[in-house]
């Protein structure tokens, strides 16, 4: 069985990342999205450059967001090489917050992916994410100033292990768990900084996480 690129375990990787949401209007539609800038190590050596959109829509009288976007990637190789590959992905995604007691928010995300990897036949996966959201100095709510802990837990499950050629990958694709803290400058803007551990079947790295989430 041939495998994919390992990863340098003994290389702090760092990602750096915009997300963005709003409504048109005060309709149920609206857009989502973010830029990611990933490294294998803190700066300077690509990993992936991710641009992601999708149209969400938030049914009446429910907290649900669904969204249906696009992705390109582009991926890079370990080390001095200058050499790329380009992915191609359509998802659909469903979100669903969660709130228990005062503090704990909660939120579920379900993602199905369809992936056109260059010199890959297509293939699918599934992935599930549990966020986490904890504020300290606030009650109840992200106010301006809030300080908060983010955690999140996502599993990636591969819909075919067959890549052409002979290659293959494992049904289980990946793990990330991310501990971090946030700051919400305002209403629209909060930031987080925290540390990712990501395993494959092979091994684990971990990623130091720099975000902007931004609501307009």
């Amino acid at each position: 069985m041939q495998t994919l690129k390992a990863q340098n375990p003994n290389q702090m990787g760092a990602w750096y990342m915009y997300f963005f949401d709003t409504k048109f209007g005060e309709s149920q539609f609206g857009i989502q999205g973010d830029v990611q800038y990933r490294n294998w190590n803190i700066m300077g050596d690509l990993e992936q450059l991710l641009l992601r959109s999708g149209f969400t829509y938030r049914p009446k009288n429910t907290t649900i967001k669904l969204t249906l976007g696009y992705a390109h990637i582009i991926s890079g190789a370990l080390g001095e090489s200058n050499d790329t590959s380009v992915e191609s992905r359509i998802y659909q995604e469903a979100l669903l917050p969660q709130k228990i007691g005062k503090r704990i928010y909660l939120t579920h995300r379900f993602r199905y992916e369809q992936r056109f990897v260059e010199n890959q036949d297509f293939r699918t996966r599934y992935r599930y994410n549990l966020f986490m959201n904890i504020p300290f100095n606030k009650e109840a709510t992200f106010q301006k100033n809030t300080i908060y802990a983010a955690l999140y837990n996502e599993l990636f499950i591969n819909g075919q292990q067959d890549i052409g050629d002979g290659r293959t990958v494992e049904f289980f694709d990946r793990n990330r768990t991310y501990l971090g803290l946030g700051y919400v400058l305002n209403p629209k803007i909060k930031f987080q900084l925290g540390w990712m551990n990501q395993k494959t079947n092979a091994q684990g790295k971990g990623q130091l996480q720099v975000s902007m989430h931004h609501n307009f």
